[in-house]
């Protein structure tokens, strides 16, 4: 038994698999410690499994950590592309920050909830009763500028290439392009600049499997978040696709690393002599 997976339905024919539950932790301790690969636990367990059982964990420990939360996500596209980031503040929710993002935020402008997918805890806000609503119901206040789209560009990536990229075509009821909220794919020909973009980003922040949400503004890219775990509506091929992708980039990361695994030979140690 090579690999461990959490999630029977993205390993589904995996070859030297065991496919266990979330709750089965523990029984499988000895073996989840010996495998080569663990897939897709939840993220709840990411800590324990790491630093626990020094498992190898794909999805990568970033594409956990940033996907799991819009505000670190976006800090991460701040620092490391700040030009193709939309102009974006994050501000605790108080009276005080609420009337001063209104003031300064041009409407309409973009609110989000900082844990959501698939187009869920996004609003439009044209109005300052929109705004009112949203600030209800946010723990933090997450704002962006608006951008003038009416479609943006879905780019698959699996490990550190591009599996799948194509547009998605705004929902007949606006603002959203997600394919969850009515959204349409559409396979004319993506511009390069949002492909190099994606895998930037993939490559830079460590990120090995996600789908990035990246418009274009003219012949300008700028990213919106990714997530970890995506539809395959998409995908040419859908599951089987993605699936060989996955174990293809697996295999090719067969050699084990880490803590368990020294890249290479231990050296003697050396007597340290004091410095007079």
């Amino acid at each position: 038994m090579a690999w461990i997976s959490f999630d029977v339905l993205r390993t589904l024919g995996f070859a030297d698999t065991l496919q266990i539950k979330p709750e089965q932790l523990f029984q499988y301790k000895t073996e989840i410690s010996q495998a080569r690969w663990v897939l897709f636990p939840p993220h709840w367990q990411l800590n324990a499994l790491q630093y626990g059982l020094k498992a190898r964990v794909f999805p990568s420990e970033a594409s956990y950590r940033l996907g799991n939360n819009k505000i670190e996500m976006t800090r991460a596209f701040e620092l490391v592309a700040p030009g193709n980031t939309p102009m974006t503040r994050i501000l605790a929710n108080t009276p005080a920050n609420a009337e001063l993002l209104w003031q300064e935020m041009y409407t309409p402008f973009v609110a989000k909830l900082p844990k959501a997918s698939q187009g869920d805890g996004v609003w439009l806000i044209d109005s300052r009763q929109d705004w009112l609503n949203y600030v209800a119901i946010s723990e933090t206040l997450y704002v962006q500028e608006y951008l003038p789209i009416d479609r943006d560009i879905r780019v698959v990536i699996i490990g550190d290439t591009v599996l799948a990229a194509y547009w998605r075509q705004q929902s007949a009821r606006g603002f959203y392009n997600n394919v969850a909220k009515g959204g349409f794919v559409d396979y004319s020909p993506v511009p390069p600049a949002a492909i190099e973009l994606a895998l930037r980003l993939a490559r830079s922040l460590d990120i090995n499997h996600a789908g990035f949400d990246i418009a274009m503004v003219g012949e300008h890219p700028y990213v919106f978040e990714f997530n970890r775990l995506f539809g395959n509506q998409g995908i040419e091929g859908g599951d089987a696709s993605l699936r060989a992708a996955i174990v293809d980039y697996l295999n090719r990361e067969a050699a084990p690393t880490g803590p368990n695994f020294p890249s290479r030979p231990s050296q003697p140690r050396r007597r340290l002599r004091r410095v007079a």
